[in-house]
């Protein structure tokens, strides 16, 4: 465990950029004192907003960057010019030089992810990294990964990514064998794509100590948090995402629409208050911002780009406890603790298919 955590930041990256990002640095200050920033940027726009925080000035090291990379910029074109110059890639450049432990962005995806993935590259085994989102449940909050890293996955990458889910879940809720799901369209064995079929096979199989191999899950399982980690692949996954955060806001909007139509509803409202602004917390996006690259060596956090400073904060949060709990770390055991058990995909497969 870091016994002092120093955090990247991107702060060009996100709709505002460092409107929203130098003051979601504060906000994260407050909860972590003992945290330090290194600040990647535009002088002539960070600095200006920096002198407002001048506890956040203290705790910060700033590198003038003369190059920012756009939203709306292709993941080649932005390793084309964004490389060596970039706030996003010089960020992420300090994870891996060690001057600091976690990499923050609200930046463009795929710019983020392509420049990780070749800054970085990918840890031992893993093929292709995931981005695992923290996802609020009934039964309070769980890991659900791939959100959109990378379209289709076979067994092994979904397998992967089980196990890279399996530790972060470790490391955020304090579970010692947390349960993981695959997520399918259908509970029962027989049903899905071969290669999820497969990978639950072997995980069935390897009863690995890491994690407690659940089955398959459904969508509507996600919300009641039957298990700590959901994984699948990240065209499923994202498109689960973004049904989610909009069912969430047409519920808001329902909801107010509701308790404005009558004078009774109007003075309902008053009396429920309280327990509205707890429904109010519970679906709020930006307690849960902030998608964790696994499969890298290197912690990288991306940053809902169009979120606020609370939001940021919460990312910046995330970045700081997979630092303290040692993600890496437990990543790096639980895929050579599989690796070691001697499974493997095709041997799966084989088999299944003599019996």
């Amino acid at each position: 465990m870091a016994d002092r955590v120093t955090i990247s930041i991107d702060a060009m990256g996100g709709d505002a950029g460092p409107a929203m990002v130098l003051p979601g640095c504060d906000i994260a200050l407050t909860r972590h004192p003992g945290v330090r920033f290194v600040l990647f940027g535009d002088e002539a726009e960070v600095l200006p907003v920096l002198e407002k925080y001048p506890r956040l000035a203290a705790a910060s090291e700033f590198r003038h960057c003369d190059v920012t990379v756009r939203m709306d910029d292709k993941p080649s074109q932005a390793l084309r010019h964004g490389r060596w110059r970039s706030s996003m890639w010089r960020a992420i450049e300090a994870t891996k030089t060690g001057e600091a432990d976690v990499c923050v962005s609200a930046g463009n995806t795929g710019a983020l992810m392509a420049m990780s993935k070749f800054c970085l590259r990918t840890m031992a085994n893993i093929e292709r990294p995931a981005i695992a989102a923290i996802w609020p449940t009934m039964r309070g909050e769980s890991v659900v990964l791939d959100m959109g890293a990378t379209i289709g996955a076979d067994a092994q990458q979904l397998i992967d990514f089980a196990m890279m889910g399996g530790a972060m879940a470790r490391a955020l809720f304090d579970v010692e064998r947390p349960t993981v799901g695959l997520l399918n369209i259908g509970v029962e064995e027989v049903k899905g794509l071969e290669e999820v079929r497969t990978a639950g096979r072997i995980l069935r199989e390897a009863n690995l100590p890491s994690i407690d191999y659940h089955g398959f899950v459904e969508g509507d399982d996600i919300g009641k948090g039957v298990v700590d980690v959901v994984v699948t692949e990240g065209f499923s996954g994202n498109i689960a995402l973004k049904t989610a955060e909009g069912t969430a806001k047409q519920f808001a909007a329902l909801l107010r629409s509701a308790m404005q139509r009558t004078l009774m509803a109007r003075i309902g409202y008053l009396f429920a208050r309280s327990a509205f602004n707890a429904l109010k917390e519970k679906l709020d996006p930006r307690r849960s911002n902030g998608g964790v690259f696994l499969g890298l060596n290197g912690i990288v956090i991306k940053s809902h780009g169009g979120t606020d400073a609370e939001g940021f904060a919460a990312a910046v949060d995330v970045g700081y406890d997979m630092v303290r709990n040692d993600l890496l770390a437990k990543i790096a055991a639980d895929l050579s603790l599989y690796h070691r058990a001697g499974f493997h995909p095709d041997a799966a497969a084989a088999q299944a298919g003599n019996q």
